[in-house]
């Protein structure tokens, strides 16, 4: 491990877990810095990894820093104030932030980590935390190439697929526009199965036949094995991180002056299901939801 850096990573939930694993597998010496949840956390160093006090501890020990969190705002605490990243930074230091996240967010922290003589690689991912386990999520990169060079041999510990698509910020940006396209398939998918049973054709039927067709993709499987099939954790995504996803589409649109008619009304239904406090379920449940607007029982309909 001599020749490597040791790497940092802040964020070990459902895809972290995964991610951090891959990067001991790797041979690189790992930190981490836990949250509230210390099953991973204990899981990790248990495999060889130790732990950082604070993201200013982590700073200060590794060449290289992950961050995997559910939103921009956290993504900025862990930067800011007498313990963040920012405080113990120095010379040569790169955080790879793979959240969701505000590209205007995103480009304010890389200025100030900039400032610092650190450079902000930008690695959202793509896939579930099956793939996160297995090494081969996918990502999508923004940085100069320098840095895309060194951060490279780490994505490739816990990433299948990589594109770097130019410089930071573009990263989520493309991820922005990833999650857009699929919970508009969400919605869609969520809609057209209430629409057939209410029209007397079951969810079985409608999960057959489009499945069967050139329609049919990765997420209508797993869509479908969720709200269809009733498997509860085949798509660990929340309808809140979803709703938070095109939230910040629709910020993205609205920056860029452009009319995003279909992300506000994809967001209806999101943004509904968190209001009456259900945004803890997976994303394939909003199927249930929109079900319920409509006085139906979708677990009633998919026994049919």
């Amino acid at each position: 491990m001599a020749d490597k850096p040791t790497v940092g990573f802040i964020g070990v939930g459902f895809m972290g877990h995964g991610m951090a694993k891959n990067i001991l597998k790797g041979g690189y010496p790992l930190v981490v810095k836990g949250n509230r949840n210390r099953t991973p956390v204990e899981s990790l160093l248990g495999m060889g990894a130790t732990e950082a006090a604070s993201p200013r501890e982590m700073a200060e020990q590794c060449g290289i820093i992950h961050i995997c969190l559910g939103n921009s705002p956290q993504v900025e605490a862990v930067f800011h104030g007498p313990d963040g990243i920012l405080a113990g930074a120095r010379e040569g230091l790169i955080v790879v932030e793979c959240s969701t996240a505000d590209p205007v967010s995103t480009m304010k922290l890389a200025a100030e980590l900039e400032a610092k003589g650190g450079r902000l690689v930008d690695a959202p991912l793509g896939r579930t935390p099956k793939e996160a386990e297995e090494g081969t999520l996918d990502a999508m990169v923004g940085a100069d190439d320098e840095s895309f060079a060194r951060v490279l041999p780490v994505i490739e510990c816990w990433a299948g697929n990589i594109n770097h698509l130019g410089p930071t910020g573009n990263g989520h940006k493309m991820k922005l526009l990833m999650n857009f396209i699929s919970m508009g398939y969400a919605a869609l998918f969520a809609e057209a199965t209430v629409l057939g049973a209410a029209v007397g054709i079951a969810p079985s039927q409608v999960r057959k036949v489009i499945g069967g067709s050139r329609l049919s993709n990765g997420f209508f499987e797993t869509f479908m094995r969720g709200c269809v099939g009733r498997e509860a954790e085949v798509h660990k995504f929340t309808i809140q991180n979803a709703n938070k996803d095109l939230r910040y589409v629709n910020s993205m649109a609205a920056d860029a002056g452009v009319v995003n008619v279909v992300a506000s009304a994809v967001r209806h239904y999101f943004n509904h299901v968190e209001a009456i406090g259900k945004g803890g379920d997976f994303v394939p449940f909003v199927t249930d939801h929109v079900a319920r607007l409509n006085g139906m029982d979708m677990e009633a309909e998919a026994k049919k």
